[in-house]
């Protein structure tokens, strides 16, 4: 018996693979086979997790109680623990009954979005943006709408640019700062201006906060709900121990809110995934409960190697990268090299000079196009000085050659 009907639901199909994890997985199976490939794509950091929230994992695996169900919205001590570590760092007071603990930020992200949206709401989101944002969006059934900023702004959106994007079906704006994939990190001042407007509109925020701890220079964090305190009830924090420990395998994030929608989102992540890790959430309780001292060693190499991508970067031809202030990734515009002959090559997108670069150069970096806009790269500094040298090296000796 023979049907028409697609295998896969439209849903799913329409799901685009991780970009960035693409282009580490490409990359990593080069080396294998024996190429030099040095990788700019993953955004994770090339430290190790620090030893005494290793430790705190081995002791967990040896507790009974850890070997069963648990909450499924987050073991209480941890969901204590992340409420505290939450006011210690941004000044944000908030209860243990309003965080959930999530299997990893990208699943924050989903839930984020899955709880506050209909079939049709719209989400402004600057651009350009985390891979994963308007795939969550659609996921979840709303529209991402695109405000896009460029190099001129430093990759920051205006109150006027998000004005001229809000529709009656608007409910969520997304915000993120410091920036995957720009490094961005507005002032306080900007972030109030935009949160008096969200908050005149009656908007939700969901705001990332991921890279609270590595800013750079004269750069500072500020949370938004601290900033304009009037959103708070209409704010989702999401945050996660994977960039400020160096915990991007361990896999634990959490969503920080109003208890009605927290609520609402364990509801789903009980019959979603059950509750993160036991083990994990050990970890994560040492990591959170522990010092920042990690974290101070990890934000002094990426800001010397950001100062060395930056200056290394613009000084190839038809290269033009801003400094980023926060995060670990430099995001240069490369437009004016698109059309150029490169080894007997034309490339007429970033994709296919991306492409080009992996082949010629034996570097991997991620096209634009993977965060909304064409004519870009996202390369991350976390990686070792002497690999990121090389591949810039590598880089600027191919591009050099574009007539």
């Amino acid at each position: 018996m023979s049907t028409d009907r697609p295998r896969i639901s439209k849903r799913i199909a329409a799901i685009s693979e991780s970009a960035t994890l693409a282009v580490d997985a490409k990359a990593k199976a080069l080396k294998a086979a024996g190429r030099p490939v040095i990788g700019f794509g993953a955004g994770e950091p090339d430290f190790p997790t620090p030893g005494y929230i290793v430790e705190a994992a081995v002791t967990a695996c040896r507790v009974p109680r850890f070997h069963k169900y648990t909450p499924a919205g987050g073991l209480p001590e941890l969901k204590t623990a992340i409420a505290e570590k939450t006011e210690r760092d941004s000044g944000y007071r908030v209860e243990a009954a309003q965080v959930l603990v999530t299997n990893g930020g990208k699943q924050a992200v989903y839930e984020a979005f899955a709880a506050l949206l209909d079939p049709g709401d719209e989400v402004i989101m600057p651009t350009p943006y985390w891979t994963t944002y308007p795939e969550s969006i659609k996921l979840a059934g709303g529209v991402p709408v695109d405000v896009v900023a460029d190099e001129t702004t430093g990759y920051r959106v205006s109150v006027a640019q998000l004005e001229a994007a809000r529709t009656d079906r608007t409910k969520v704006l997304l915000f993120v700062s410091p920036s995957n994939p720009t490094g961005a990190v507005y002032s306080r001042d900007e972030i109030e201006a935009i949160g008096r407007w969200a908050a005149e509109h009656e908007l939700w925020v969901i705001t990332d906060e991921i890279y609270e701890h590595l800013v750079y220079g004269n750069a500072e964090f500020h949370s938004m709900p601290v900033v304009v305190p009037e959103l708070a009830d209409r704010t989702l924090v999401l945050n996660g121990v994977a960039k400020t420990y160096a915990m991007t395998g361990w896999r634990v994030g959490w969503m920080i809110g109003p208890k009605d929608v927290v609520k609402a989102a364990t509801n789903l992540q009980s019959h979603a995934t059950s509750n993160v890790s036991n083990v994990a959430q050990a970890a994560a309780l040492a990591a959170v409960t522990g010092d920042l001292e990690a974290v101070a060693e990890m934000r002094s190499a990426f800001d010397r190697r950001r100062q060395t991508m930056v200056r290394m970067l613009n000084e190839i031809p038809g290269v033009l990268c801003p400094e980023p202030e926060g995060a670990f990734y430099c995001y240069p515009s490369v437009k004016e090299l698109l059309g150029k002959e490169i080894r007997g090559k034309r490339p007429q997108t970033s994709v296919e000079l991306a492409s080009l670069i992996l082949e010629e150069a034996e570097v991997a970096l991620v096209p634009g196009e993977a965060f909304g806009t064409p004519g870009y790269f996202r390369l991350s500094y976390a990686l070792g000085d002497d690999d990121l040298v090389e591949g810039v090296s590598r880089v600027n000796k191919l591009l050099t050659e574009a007539r």
